[in-house]
């Protein structure tokens, strides 16, 4: 049984996504079907991704959605800079945002590159095992 709430990258991802919540409720009303929906969806889909990666049966399919989960994390970057060329969010504001995508981008590539080790070693070890 896999506990991801026990991640730190989903914890902090989670984090993320109330905060992008909290702050899109400041947009204008015409942006609820539009920016806002969609800088929700990508938030929520990051901390998802990587719950649901982390309960699938194999470290490939956990690699793979850790994999989405980063797609999603650019996909947010995107539209905070739009957030702030429509002076919906402070540059301030984006930068704290963009600190912590960079910081969890980052960390999600270093746990893809340790899955992918483990996925390695595990060929080598069942090829030896022969």
């Amino acid at each position: 049984m896999n506990q991801f709430e026990k991640l730190t990258i989903w914890q902090d991802s989670l984090d993320l996504a109330v905060e992008i919540y909290n702050t899109t409720k400041q947009f204008p009303k015409e942006e609820l079907y539009g920016l806002t929906s969609q800088m929700r969806r990508c938030a929520t889909s990051i901390p998802s991704n990587i719950a649901e990666g982390s309960c699938r049966n194999n470290d490939g399919e956990f690699k793979h959605f850790l994999g989405i989960a980063s797609g999603s994390s650019g996909e947010l970057k995107t539209q905070l800079i739009m957030s702030v060329k429509l002076k919906l969010i402070t540059e301030k504001e984006y930068e704290g945002f963009a600190n912590r995508i960079d910081s969890l981008q980052k960390r999600n590539y270093m746990l893809q590159l340790k899955l992918e080790e483990r996925i390695k070693t595990k060929k080598v070890n069942n090829k030896s095992g022969n």
